[in-house]
């Protein structure tokens, strides 16, 4: 296994802006970077979507499209990999802690991962699982939340909302970008629930 660090971004911020020829050249690097990895596992739904989802049409019309088609077709999201790739659900975790967990945007709508981390959570042990009332984005969105921020943090604090309703003392997801933002919502409210990645819960023994 190799996690390259020279890769520091996918380009999803240019793409998202309209900034397609900047995007190209920030993807190209993880494009050849990744071009003799037989399966590529990101613990990004947001990014996952970029590289599964999006390359391919960043790179239509482009002597590069067939190289970002074959890195598509092995791109998971970490959860989607273990479970539907490996047909893996019991890590032999133990988190003793009530949970609810967050679905980022791009993970749940453009790469279809909803049961996965759900069948993993489920197998940890000591670990209850409460989900919130209503699946709402938190506001991140990348450049969304700079371009608009007082419409980001609004949507932020009505997804912290519904976490806390469930009493849970923290909120798992498979998205850094996500728990980043939800976090900051709670420090700023001075609330108790901490965010937490999908990976941590499942690396606890």
């Amino acid at each position: 296994m190799e996690c390259p660090e020279e890769i520091a971004c996918c380009g999803q911020q240019a793409y998202n802006s309209g900034y397609w020829d900047e995007a190209r050249s920030v993807a190209l690097k993880a494009l050849e970077r990744f071009k003799s990895a037989e399966v590529v596992v990101i613990a990004s739904g947001s990014c996952g979507a970029m590289l599964n989802v999006f390359y391919p049409e960043l790179f239509r019309d482009t002597p590069h499209f067939s190289a970002a088609q074959a890195l598509a077709k092995r791109c998971f999201e970490f959860s989607e990999f273990l479970v539907s790739k490996l047909g893996v659900t019991d890590l032999g975790a133990r988190f003793p802690a009530k949970v609810t967990f967050h679905d980022g945007c791009h993970g749940l709508r453009e790469l279809g991962v909803h049961d996965q981390p759900r069948q993993l959570l489920a197998k940890v042990k000591g670990l209850e699982l409460v989900e919130m009332k209503e699946k709402v984005c938190c506001g991140f969105g990348g450049t969304f939340a700079a371009k608009f921020p007082m419409i980001s943090t609004a949507m932020g604090e009505v997804k912290c909302s519904l976490a806390q309703d469930t009493g849970a003392e923290y909120i798992v997801s498979n998205d850094s970008s996500c728990l980043m933002h939800i976090q900051g919502v709670l420090d700023r409210q001075g609330k108790k629930l901490k965010s937490i990645h999908l990976a941590e819960v499942l690396a606890q023994s």
